[in-house]
């Protein structure tokens, strides 16, 4: 496994690719992500430890886009049993990743927990959906200090997991080594990583305002405020959809192009 240094250009190449390789398989990619989603809600929805598990199967569901997005690349349709990719590829691979996800539910509970010491737990409430969002409470200058300090703690939490998922995966490397070659990568290649981000951030105002002035358009039409809704949550689906589709990309420049997933272990039979 080896690091390569990318100029800043390929981050405009990594949003290209992603959103190309969507509009290959877009229902199968979109379905996915949709299945990730979902599964990430229903686990949430366990009583008292629900948060913390959808938090830890993040990195698994990461891993299913990626993979499914180097599969779409190489022009074959993905499915729905790449929901257990991360899973399936021996044990050692399964504990890595289960310990990836623990991990990645430790390190965001604990940037939930700092942002707490400013505004009393306020804003972790809001954001893990145990409280409405009150226009009070989003004006409260607690609330604010507590959100951009979990975004400044998110950052560098986002980076140690950003190659963690493949390096594990396609590589075999052991989680925390793997954290820490994700983080090595990212600075190293900072340049490539923030013209990829401005680069989406351009898509999504674009794609925002396209939607919006469509909405209205309807709306015009007399066509309901739940249409409007439903066009709009779709878009949100599908632009977030082909931004973990052009993961895999980052991926590939940054260390080596992904190989094909490792076979499963073979079942014993008993004689």
């Amino acid at each position: 496994m080896k690091l390569h240094i990318v100029p800043a250009r390929t981050g405009l190449e990594w949003t290209r690719l992603g959103i190309r390789v969507f509009w290959r398989q877009p229902m199968a990619l979109a379905a996915l992500f949709f299945l990730c989603m979902a599964t990430m809600s229903l686990a949430a929805a366990l009583p008292l430890v629900g948060p913390a598990v959808a938090l830890a199967l993040l990195p698994s569901a990461t891993l299913v886009m990626m993979v499914a997005a180097a599969e779409a690349s190489h022009g074959r349709v993905p499915t729905p049993t790449l929901l257990l990719v991360a899973f399936r590829t021996g044990r050692q691979r399964m504990h890595s990743m289960l310990t990836l996800g623990a991990l990645y539910a430790a390190g965001f509970l604990l940037v939930m927990g700092l942002s707490a010491l400013i505004d009393e737990g306020q804003f972790a409430l809001v954001y893990l959906g145990g409280e409405p969002l009150t226009r009070e409470v989003a004006e409260s200058g607690s609330f604010q200090a507590a959100m951009w300090l979990s975004l400044l703690l998110y950052v560098p939490l986002s980076l140690l997991f950003w190659h963690a998922p493949g390096l594990v995966h396609w590589h075999n490397v052991a989680p925390v080594k793997a954290l820490f070659f994700s983080i090595v990568a990212c600075v190293r290649n900072l340049g490539a990583f923030t013209i990829y981000g401005l680069a989406w951030l351009g898509v999504f105002v674009a794609a925002g305002l396209a939607v919006s002035l469509m909405v209205a358009l309807l709306a015009g039409l007399g066509l309901s405020a739940g249409f409007a809704g439903g066009v709009m949550a779709a878009t949100a689906m599908m632009l977030a959809a082909m931004f973990f589709t052009s993961v895999v990309f980052t991926f590939r420049d940054s260390f080596e192009a992904p190989q094909q997933p490792p076979a499963p272990e073979p079942q014993r039979t008993e004689e």
